[in-house]
């Protein structure tokens, strides 16, 4: 071997050893990095579909027990264990959906209401309103979002459970009020996560999702900094605009720290017109993802 072979020979094991030495730093000395496309906005666009597909789910009524029976299933392919909690409220029978992956105390809720309204009182078509609209926004947003929640988080996350709320949906009717499956939750659970996370009409194609003012303002800071991290500044807006009744509020008055996340400027609101044409996976992808990595970003706690 010639002095410029070995040379050549010598430069090339320097080489190798630097590239060894590189990818060991970066296998183990870095830090590990979120993987943010855990969450699939295409796919939870199909569970609101496969919902609205079932017809109104409102209570009572066949598609109310489809829905139920299928999100059951969904949840215990993912791997949780699914609990039904029956109760009752102004004389109506509520079905709450508990999803969780042991039976340690839940350290987050996430929550979605799952029913569909009555009415569509709303409907500019007078002859409308007297039908129950699909309800592709309005609970079947929420859903799909938990549901591929239920899917991507990791396992080592700290403790969660999902909470699919029966009976949200029908305030200003005889013999009905809002929030009924949410507050028989909370009355009937001693539980006291340190965060619960409503999600209710997420899946605006026009996404403008501002600060709630009944929410616990620094939950809300911590979330909403999260999804401007990720570039979801310009759905996560840094207004208080709304005061809302929904499935947070039992949680905010038995002093536990309650968000909900929710567009109220959707223009389909209670109409036979909220349809899934007027979801967005993008952003079903955007909440979605806000709440996966600030999950998987929680520490456990004694």
């Amino acid at each position: 071997m010639t002095k410029n072979s070995v040379t050549i020979y010598l430069s090339a094991i320097g080489l190798l050893l630097v590239i060894a030495l590189g990818w060991y730093a970066y296998s183990f000395l870095s830090p590990p990095q979120s993987d943010e496309t855990s969450f699939d906005g295409l796919r939870a666009y199909e569970d609101v579909k496969t919902q609205v597909a079932f017809g109104p789910r409102v209570p009572g009524s066949n598609a109310h027990v489809q829905v139920r029976e299928w999100m059951r299933d969904e949840l215990e392919a993912a791997g949780w264990q699914v609990e039904v909690q029956e109760a009752e409220a102004m004389g109506h029978p509520i079905f709450n959906l508990i999803a969780k992956r042991s039976d340690d105390p839940p350290q987050i809720i996430f929550g979605a209401h799952y029913d569909t309204r009555l009415f569509a009182d709303n409907d500019p078509v007078l002859a409308n309103r007297n039908q129950p609209p699909p309800g592709a926004n309005d609970g079947a947003s929420g859903v799909a979002v938990l549901l591929e929640l239920a899917r991507s988080l990791p396992k080592d996350t700290v403790g969660v459970w999902l909470t699919f709320f029966d009976a949200e949906d029908n305030g200003r009717i005889e013999s009905w009020d809002w929030i009924l499956g949410s507050t028989a939750f909370v009355e009937s659970n001693s539980v006291q996560p340190r965060a619960v996370v409503i999600v209710d009409m997420i899946g605006d194609v026009d996404l403008n999702i501002y600060k709630e003012k009944n929410s616990d303002p620094a939950l809300t800071d911590e979330i909403w900094l999260v999804a401007e991290s990720m570039g979801y500044g310009a759905q996560f807006l840094p207004e208080y605009k709304y005061t809302m009744v929904d499935d947070h509020l039992p949680f905010i008055e038995a002093g536990i720290p309650a968000v909900e996340i929710i567009d109220f400027d959707y223009p389909y609101w209670h109409m036979l017109a909220d349809t899934p044409d007027k979801v967005s996976p993008l952003s079903l992808e955007a909440v979605g993802k806000t709440l996966w990595v600030w999950t998987t970003r929680q520490k456990a706690q004694n």
